[in-house]
């Protein structure tokens, strides 16, 4: 009877050591997931894919920690807990200043490579300005874990009236209890993630983005987060980092969908104008194609209706090419009393009434990559234009190096250190590249009176420490990258700013854009002395001067509001949501000109970066091939596609919102449904397909492989 009691008191306390804090692991998975979530206003429809990813995660660590000793197990929960809050609220702060959540793993070398102290000061203001989801996400779950493990012990603490248990039994019974549950937990873990994973790709997900595409790629990283969850992107982020990306299925080619936007009309007479195309033989390529990549983009090429040759072709044949990529720069910003020689040199050039410097991934690098590639960077690390320097890939299209083979001098400028590799990267593209570290001719940093380096430093100083270089080198091809546009925005947070408040003090704007302003004013200053110098030298009516952003200062889209006076939804701007969005938050400028132009030219068409390296090959008389880049010569007669992050996209035939599905006309454009649903499902093909080409390139060295 005695032994029978003895089992069933210790039974009971087995049932009580049930009552273990190991459990709340998962429910601190759930909460975080949910109200991330919520915090950060995701759409709240694919609640049952994260939830069931998420408690999948959190009841395997909850298993694991039961096979842990104790205090060990205490301390490993305590550092989870920790870790995992602080990645939330720091994922939370990444699409706050860079607008993009960052794959940890993936994005470290990147991390570590850059210098983030240029963000120091955003960074502590986007904490300061989340202090509400710091408290939800980082002091509630470590409040709840503390609670947890002080009130729910895992320790034996009933005690007999008339006696102990046996010491020895007590301790044989924890050991098997935490087994059990520990089991228990790793077996239900594996099963909800079953159910997660038939909740993925069995139900009948709707939209150009579904949890099935998403779970199989490392891609397209803030669905990935809306649709799956935090935890299940850093996972597969782990996986894919170890494993290897799953071969996604290409899109199927499609021989008609390029007529699309070719320019071709069936019956239509065949202008006298040659396409821009190589003499490539795609069927051999795709025949002796090493693998089914190199084969699908043969075939997709092979598919493409090249841009015909124009009245503007080689109009700027023989000439000096200087290209700038501005940092953060928006058209907005331009006055003809602020900013004279930008407005002249927009007005009368070439003039883009509808720009777009539409965000893409990695920003700045992204953007530069669309500027100097013609192509889409991959929405996803490793970063395409670091990756192309890291791999030596052959980009023969690269401005710099079509001037290279007719004897240009290509130099390239960055008064900042070394990021994105560029010391890898830019030598690559075609360029001898100069930066302030890791290049073979180092630049000086403009100093001030202590002897530190201005930040960000002046644009208007690079342009006087650099034109006499070369300036005797003709023809020459000269790039800048600059700096002094770089958030953030503040008369004491920008040196540059600071160096102009005078001039910007009567604006009738806020203090931030005021300052936004006087940062570019260094730009303004260094276009017009670059303008002087040209002149003075006497090439300025035989020089190229082509400037276009890298991206629109997403950090501070109030800035844009207030400059273009309209609102572009300011529910969203804090996360730059594409859903809701007014799509002329992207609307810039794309400076095009020379002194020897007589007269503007303008051009209506919807445009984009990638749009830029196509029209300015065409431009210089180059030859090249228009099948092979995601851009289009904007002066020829096919049509170009401006492409969002969101894969939503505009054309001058009208605008479709990949979240709803839905197309809307352009204004005077008269389309049946039938005629629509054929021009949009054509034009998702294309946009489809360009949007791969950078990644396939790449990772395959395709242009080798074609060209050389």
């Amino acid at each position: 009877m005695n032994a029978l009691i003895d089992y069933l008191r210790s039974l009971r306390e087995y049932v009580k050591y049930l009552r273990n804090w190991r459990l709340c692991i998962p429910f601190l998975f759930l909460y975080l997931e949910t109200v991330f979530h919520l915090y950060m206003k995701l759409d709240m429809k694919y609640i049952p894919v994260f939830l069931l990813l998420s408690a999948a995660a959190g009841m395997f660590c909850s298993g694991v920690l039961f096979f842990i000793p104790e205090k060990a197990a205490v301390i490993s929960g305590g550092v989870l807990t920790l870790s995992l809050s602080i990645l939330f609220i720091a994922e939370c702060i990444c699409k706050d200043i860079l607008q993009q959540y960052y794959q940890i793993l993936s994005g470290a070398e990147t991390a570590a490579g850059n210098h983030l102290t240029d963000y120091a000061s955003a960074v502590v203001q986007s904490i300061l300005d989340n202090v509400s989801g710091i408290i939800f996400m980082v002091v509630i779950p470590i409040f709840i874990y503390v609670l947890c493990v002080r009130f729910f012990p895992s320790r034996f603490t009933h005690r007999r009236r008339t006696g102990k248990i046996k010491e020895g039994r007590i301790r044989r019974i924890q050991k098997k209890a935490s087994a059990a549950n520990g089991f228990m937990m790793l077996v239900g873990g594996a099963g909800v993630h079953l159910l997660a994973l038939a909740v993925i790709f069995i139900l009948p997900w709707k939209g150009d983005f579904t949890p099935e595409k998403l779970y199989q790629t490392d891609t397209n990283i803030d669905d990935q987060v809306e649709q799956l969850g935090i935890i299940a992107m850093l996972r597969l982020d782990v996986k894919h980092t170890i494993f290897g990306v799953p071969k996604n299925n290409l899109p199927e080619i499609d021989n008609s969908a390029s007529l699309t936007v070719a320019g071709e009309t069936e019956g239509k007479e065949e202008t006298e104008y040659p396409y821009n195309e190589l003499e490539i033989d795609f069927e051999a390529l795709k025949a002796a194609a090493p693998n089914s990549d190199s084969a699908w983009l043969s075939e997709y090429f092979e598919s493409v209706i090249p841009t015909r040759q124009n009245e503007y072709t080689g109009m700027f044949e023989g000439y000096n090419v200087i290209f700038i990529t501005a940092e953060g720069f928006s058209g907005y910003m331009i006055d003809p009393e602020v900013t004279p020689t930008l407005y002249k040199l927009i007005h009368e050039g070439f003039v883009f009434n509808n720009f777009y410097s539409t965000l893409h991934f990695t920003s700045t690098s992204g953007g530069e990559f669309q500027n100097i590639t013609g192509l889409y960077p991959k929405a996803g690390f490793p970063v395409s234009m670091t990756e192309t320097g890291v791999q030596g890939t052959y980009l023969p299209f690269t401005l710099a190096n079509q001037l290279n083979r007719l004897v240009y001098t290509s130099i390239g400028y960055h008064f900042n250190q070394n990021m994105y590799g560029r010391e890898l990267s830019h030598p690559n593209l075609g360029y001898e590249w100069r930066q302030f570290t890791e290049c073979d001719r180092p630049l000086t940093a403009e100093m001030n009176d202590y002897g530190n380096a201005y930040w960000p430093q002046s644009d208007d100083y690079m342009i006087e420490q650099t034109f006499d270089e070369y300036k005797d080198l003709q023809p020459f091809h000269v790039y800048y990258l600059t700096i002094s546009g770089h958030l953030p925005y503040g008369f004491s947070d920008s040196q540059m700013a600071g160096r102009n408040e005078e001039l910007v003090k009567d604006l009738p704007y806020s203090e931030k854009t005021r300052s936004y302003i006087a940062a570019n004013l260094e730009l303004e200053k260094g276009l017009t002395r670059l303008v002087e110098y040209l002149e003075k030298a006497g090439i300025a009516d035989k020089t190229l001067i082509a400037m276009a952003p890298d991206h629109i200062p997403y950090a501070d889209l109030d800035v844009l509001e207030e400059l273009a006076g309209k609102s572009f939804n300011t529910d969203s701007l804090e996360n730059l949501d594409e859903e809701k969005i007014d799509i002329d938050v992207y609307r810039n400028t794309w400076i095009l000109w020379s002194a020897s132009m007589e007269e503007p030219v303008v051009i209506d068409k919807p445009c984009s970066q990638v749009d830029i390296l196509p029209t300015l090959s065409n431009l210089l008389g180059l030859e090249y091939d228009s099948r092979m880049m995601s851009g289009t010569d904007v002066l020829s007669e096919s049509d170009p596609i401006v492409v969002f992050f969101s894969n939503s996209w505009l054309t001058e035939r009208g605008m479709y919102n990949r979240y709803t599905g839905e197309f809307e006309p352009a204004e005077g454009v008269e389309m049946s449904q039938k005629e629509q649903d054929v021009y949009v499902e054509n034009v998702k093909y294309i946009v489809a397909s360009r949007l791969k080409l950078a990644q396939l390139i790449i990772e395959n060295d395709y242009y080798r492989q074609a060209l050389e």
